[in-house]
């Protein structure tokens, strides 16, 4: 394979169906709600972050030989995604169930299909990965088995070990053993940098970035510890859903693509995951580049 890319995104990709109602009472058998569907989960959003800030993005990952699947391989073909080494789940294309708050905040339910046990083409997913300028991880277990190929390929490693617990968590240790920078949602942890101390002490040249929602984001490298609060915008929080792989996407193109300074980079991530809270069940409507530099101006 000659072509080469931005970016190559590794993770799952799937179909979410977020649930919007004012109220929704669980002990009723039915309640009257909103519910929406849309390309989802972290390999979608990034995947089609990316491709609407201009660059030239590749999937690895899983669908069903099924609706969804087919809908999602027309979706990033039309975006330019390539899907070379888009393989198939014999389970079926996996799927998640958000029930939204009124703060756009969710509760969950993720159907992940077969990930633990799936083995990918590990030549087609070489091929794909060789002279990419970045491979953004998130970590289905599968996703596991392409690190070292990256690595020896030279390709930066950016992983999204999401809401991880506890620094020795066995699932992720690869993941944040690879990481050339590491993202984490901080949703378990009241104060994210004893954690993020943890993360660097292996690396010192490792960038260490915790999503806080509400409360901004920490970014913690060799030299500083700095806190960035989030950030105000005239349109309201609705959908949370994507938030931090807009982060991850915006600061990533900024960082290592376009070559921005660290402060400016974690500023242009928040813009992104930011304009992304106001777009309800939306990865088709994620923040262009133009709109990004407009926000980055008035910012």
């Amino acid at each position: 394979m000659n072509q080469k890319f931005d970016v190559v995104v590794i993770g799952n990709v799937g179909i979410d169906t977020n649930v919007y109602g004012n109220y929704i009472d669980f002990t009723a058998e039915s309640n009257f709600s909103e519910n929406i569907d849309c390309i989802g989960q972290a390999g979608g959003y990034a995947s089609l972050g990316y491709s609407q800030l201009g660059k030239k993005a590749a999937f690895i990952g899983y669908v069903g030989d099924d609706f969804s699947g087919e809908f999602i391989r027309k979706e990033f073909a039309r975006n330019g995604i390539d899907t070379t080494a888009m393989f198939i789940d014999p389970m079926g294309t996996s799927r998640s169930v958000n029930f939204m708050y009124r703060d756009g905040c969710r509760k969950g339910f993720y159907d992940g299909k077969a990930h633990i046990h799936l083995k990918p083409d590990l030549d087609v997913c070489k091929a794909v990965l060789a002279g990419a300028k970045l491979a953004h991880f998130h970590i289905p277990n599968w996703a596991r088995l392409l690190l070292p190929i990256a690595k020896d390929l030279g390709v930066p490693i950016a992983c999204d070990i999401q809401d991880v617990v506890r620094e020795d968590d066995p699932y992720r240790q690869d993941f944040i053993r690879y990481a050339d920078v590491l993202f984490f949602s901080s949703a378990n942890h009241k104060d994210p940098s004893p954690l993020m101390h943890l993360f660097l002490k292996d690396n010192p040249e490792r960038i260490v970035i915790a999503g806080m929602g509400a409360q901004g984001c920490k970014v913690l490298t060799r030299s500083s510890e700095e806190h960035y609060a989030a950030l105000q915008m005239e349109s309201p929080v609705i959908d949370t859903n994507g938030a931090g792989d807009s982060l991850a996407v915006g600061f990533l193109s900024s960082f290592v693509l376009d070559k921005h300074s660290l402060r400016d980079s974690v500023h242009r991530g928040q813009i992104a995951a930011r304009y992304k809270c106001s777009q309800k069940a939306s990865s088709s409507n994620l923040i262009t580049m133009p709109k990004l530099e407009e926000y980055f101006r008035k910012n």
